[in-house]
């Protein structure tokens, strides 16, 4: 399975650098024709996504090794370096096109050939279309934030070209040029937005985030429900790393009960919480009645 997924991630993951690299070359081609800094902006935002999606192939190959005596959680983690990277490479294209921006305001002219270099700028925008919600569908699937991470800026490059399309066709109709590099300054801006969420997310996977209050009440229910014959879980906690999700706590059992007794236990709630969880990875220490704290999870 592990073999199967990864073969799938890599897959979408040279898909994407393949999309970008066709997206980039018909941005390209789109500004090169009308002249419009607001499709320069858009062009230059494929840039960025080629260097994502470059990074994030590396990420999901190096992230599939298995684990070895120096990293012996493995190295999923190494998908969040991917998605840190992303948000750092959008905060710096949004950057340079506010630079430009400012100087066309000073500076403003017509854009050129309207009407052709719109119509390739939106077939570029419906290829992004289609390759994000495949690609956020699978992510979300695999479990992979490079992958969702990838799908996001995409989606965020797709409503942005949308914008900048109905932007540059006004200046077209109306003359009003300082429209161009407006709408290249409002392109920016949410391009940055964009990057400064996918930061925190990306920040958080390496900070060890807990999973989030409605996943954790559901691995408290499943645990409660299928401890039947211990007395309680304590000292839960919880983390993510990549597509695996971590899970530890104390299971207070009665000093009377045997090993193959406790261990039985433990096999049912593992049972339960993997069917629940895809990935798991769960570590449960056995404690006897006298180390019980009376809070956490009760044992239905």
């Amino acid at each position: 399975m592990t073999e199967g997924r990864t073969g799938s991630a890599t897959t979408l993951a040279i898909g994407s650098v393949a999309v970008a690299l066709a997206v980039l070359a018909l941005k390209a081609v789109a500004w090169r024709l009308t002249g419009s800094v607001a499709l320069m902006a858009d062009a230059l935002e494929s840039i960025v996504n080629v260097a994502a999606a470059t990074a994030a192939l590396v990420a999901i190959r190096y992230s599939s090794m298995p684990a070895d005596a120096n990293h012996p959680y493995g190295h999923a983690k190494a998908e969040y370096f991917s998605a840190v990277l992303e948000g750092a490479l959008i905060i710096v294209a949004a950057l340079l096109i506010l630079n430009e921006a400012w100087g066309a305001l000073a500076n403003p002219h017509a854009p050129e050939q309207a009407r052709l270099g719109l119509a390739i700028s939106a077939v570029a925008s419906a290829v992004n279309a289609a390759w994000a919600t495949l690609l956020m569908r699978r992510g979300k699937a695999l479990r992979s934030p490079a992958l969702v991470a990838d799908a996001r800026h995409l989606w965020s490059d797709v409503v942005t070209s949308v914008g900048v399309l109905v932007g540059v066709g006004l200046v077209a109709l109306t003359g009003i040029l300082w429209l161009d590099p407006l709408l290249a300054a409002l392109t920016a801006a949410n391009i940055l937005f964009s990057g400064g969420r996918l930061l925190r997310e990306s920040v958080g996977g390496l900070m060890d985030e807990a999973v989030p209050p409605p996943t954790l009440e559901r691995i408290r229910r499943i645990v409660a429900s299928e401890a039947e014959g211990a007395i309680e879980a304590h000292d839960l906690r919880s983390r993510h790393a990549g597509r695996f999700t971590f899970l530890e706590f104390h299971l207070v059992v009665p000093g009377a009960m045997t090993v193959r007794e406790s261990h039985d236990i433990c096999d049912r709630i593992e049972a339960g919480l993997k069917a629940e969880l895809q990935n798991a990875v769960i570590t449960i220490h056995v404690e006897p009645e006298g180390k019980a704290k009376h809070k956490g999870v009760p044992v239905l």
